[in-house]
């Protein structure tokens, strides 16, 4: 079986990382003997600029057809409104119904934890991803005048609520987690928490192998300060669990250690690092490519290949060790940096010596 990825590098330092990551993938990919093939697209400002193309409806049937997709990153400051980043990234999330933003929280090395005393962490935040104050409902009255009037509107349905509820008692079923947390502000915010809270109850009450349990965002911002080691698997709306997940990826080493994905089970789904595209740094071989490797490992376990996950981890867990760091990490872990290249090709050479056993995954997802 041969796994087709759809590339898109996107905007910034979107590139370099991206080209980092499919050079981990493909070393651990032929060393464990999975067929891979890469096609890649270029989606992002350069196109948007040079033609006045986003993402066209007919490139996105195409994309439905691959086994997964990967996204670099977006964000140009040349398209001020960033509708291309809107219209491909939206395009995609929406257009394939891609409901569950997975943000592990994986502690590879303590000394990347900025808590003192924290040696382990391991969990996951799970957040909704198609619905809440993302939505795009509102509009503004009277714009520009002492009398405007902004509204936004905070869209929850049954069926969206439930089934993001539902994937993180599946999710901490499959993965061996005791408990699922559930965040929200029904404290303040009645009507969607009172449908938040219902839900949560009911879907709880068919795991009771699980522990459900319930903290309001604030709480849960708090507790993941003081005691991050408590959480499994936490579960939230789509602007509760933006917020809280990058106060995740600090506490795991910052974003740049950070990888995602964008899940609807049994379809294609896509997978991006949650740095942003940086165009500050773009060109300069200092951005750090670790997310977009693990974000490449994260996507494989999901087709159905964790080994193939597990000996990409492995690599970064040694090169962590070693100290072959962007200079993001270099500072802390008292090193001398290395560039974005050099530490993409150390992972990929760690992959083909070290490795792990050849697999014969199940390719599903």
């Amino acid at each position: 079986m041969t796994l087709r990825i759809a590339v898109i590098p996107g905007d910034g330092i979107g590139p370099e990382v991206t080209r980092a990551a499919m050079q981990v993938l493909e070393a651990a990919a032929e060393r464990l003997g999975v067929d891979v093939h890469l096609d890649w697209y270029d989606y992002g400002a350069d196109k948007y600029l040079r033609e006045g193309v986003t993402l066209p409806p007919e490139d996105l049937e195409r994309l439905k057809t691959y086994s997964a997709i990967f996204l670099g990153a977006l964000g140009d400051p040349r398209v001020p409104d960033m509708k291309h980043a809107a219209d491909i990234l939206f395009g995609i999330r929406f257009g394939l119904d891609l409901y569950a933003n997975v943000r592990p929280v994986r502690l590879l090395d303590p000394r990347l934890c900025p808590l003192k005393g924290v040696e382990r962490l391991d969990f996951v935040i799970l957040r909704e991803n198609t619905e809440g104050l993302y939505a795009g409902m509102g509009g503004i009255f009277k714009k520009g005048t002492p009398d405007e009037v902004a509204i936004q509107e905070d869209i929850n349905t049954r069926k969206g609520v439930e089934r993001i509820i539902r994937y993180a008692f599946e999710y901490a079923r499959a993965r061996g987690y005791r408990s699922v947390c559930m965040s929200d502000k029904s404290n303040a915010l009645r009507y969607s928490g009172d449908l938040w809270q219902r839900t949560f109850w009911t879907v709880a009450a068919e795991y009771p192998d699980i522990q459900a349990w319930h903290l309001y965002i604030d709480a849960l911002a708090m507790q993941m300060v003081k005691r991050p080691q408590q959480f499994e698997v936490i579960v939230t709306n789509n602007m509760f669990g933006d917020i809280i997940s990058d106060l995740g990826a600090q506490l795991q080493g910052g974003l740049g250690m950070a990888p995602s994905g964008n899940i609807h089970p049994g379809r294609v789904s896509m997978f991006e690092p949650v740095h942003g595209s940086a165009p500050k740094y773009a060109g300069q071989n200092v951005a750090n490519p670790m997310a977009a490797v693990l974000t490449a490992g994260m996507m494989m376990e999901s087709l159905g290949f964790p080994e193939v996950y597990r000996a990409i981890e492995a690599a970064v867990v040694a090169a962590l060790r070693a100290g072959v760091v962007t200079r993001d990490l270099a500072e802390v872990l008292g090193v001398s940096p290395w560039g974005t290249r050099e530490v993409g090709a150390w992972l990929a050479e760690h992959v083909r010596q070290v490795g792990g056993s050849r697999v014969s995954g199940t390719g599903s997802q």
